[in-house]
């Protein structure tokens, strides 16, 4: 099986399919790499597309300690991905945990990316309710200790920003939290209390978003309702960003609506290795 290895030398178990320019896939929270199935099959057409599972889900390794599951780690686990396929810079395309991890390439490593995705990002970033945030986090840790994927699975598949996709495909929502449910118990736990709860808000890194200047699409589902304030911010303040809703959806957006956010991101994707993807034109602003 291939793997790649991060700094701290946790194995990070990827997927490849396709030639040309490079396309890395970083999965949520509720997901690994798997999910990206239909991305990795349409967009292999044309590029080379990457998908991995970030440390703490099987078949990639589960390190024993939270501390190992910081925000820094799964940033720079993509970054080792990369590394070891020899690739100079990627688009990104990220959803939820995902997105959060593109964003912080962009802010630290901005050399790397040639684009990023950032879909369903910054749920858990509003000031006011951050401690309530980060105390649903351990709770949720707690659980996946104490009951296991599968039980925890029953409850996250209702959760607000879920419900759209049972709606709509009753189908596709039951696949995908069956798959939840045989995540590894220690690896989720893991990431619920290092990197979900430990990562900064969005809210806090307003003058380094200012100045990434990456390409960015960002998508969001009009009843994510946990992720249509942080988008709005990035649209603000990211220079050269564009933003999408996809209507009636909510967080599990590459799943929920594959042929639009296919198309969405092909488009994005196409204007960018055109030069075409620039920074909004000083013109176009209100005067203050």
């Amino acid at each position: 099986m291939p793997h790649a290895t991060a700094k701290d030398k946790t194995r990070l178990y990827y997927e490849e399919a396709g030639s040309g320019t490079p396309i890395l896939f970083l999965h949520e929270f509720a997901a690994d790499h798997t999910n990206w199935e239909p991305q990795m099959r349409y967009f292999s057409r044309g590029h080379r597309c990457i998908a991995y599972s970030a440390r703490g889900y099987t078949p990639s390794d589960v390190p024993a300690s939270s501390e190992d599951y910081s925000y820094k780690h799964f940033y720079t686990d993509a970054l080792a991905v990369l590394d070891h396929l020899n690739i100079a810079k990627a688009h990104f395309v990220g959803l939820s945990m995902g997105s959060y991890s593109s964003l912080q390439v962009a802010l630290n490593a901005p050399e790397r990316l040639l684009s990023m995705t950032l879909a369903g990002v910054g749920s858990g970033s509003s000031l006011e309710n951050l401690e309530a945030f980060r105390k649903t986090c351990r709770d949720t840790a707690d659980q996946f200790d104490k009951l296991g994927s599968a039980e925890v699975a029953k409850v996250t598949r209702e959760a607000p920003g879920r419900i759209p996709f049972l709606v709509k495909d009753p189908r596709g929502h039951a696949d995908f939290y069956a798959a939840l449910a045989r995540h590894d118990a220690k690896g989720s736990a893991n990431t619920m209390r290092g990197f979900q709860r430990g990562r900064p808000s969005i809210y806090t890194l307003t003058e380094q978003i200012r100045r990434a200047t990456t390409p960015a699409l960002i998508i969001c589902g009009d009843e994510d309702d946990a992720c249509v304030e942080p988008s709005l911010f990035l649209k603000q303040h990211l220079p050269a960003s564009g933003l999408t809703f996809f209507p009636k959806s909510g967080h599990v957006l590459n799943l929920e609506e594959p042929a639009l956010f296919n198309e969405m991101v092909e488009r994005f994707i196409a204007l960018v290795e055109a030069n075409r993807w620039n920074p909004r034109d000083p013109r176009s602003l209100l005067p203050h």
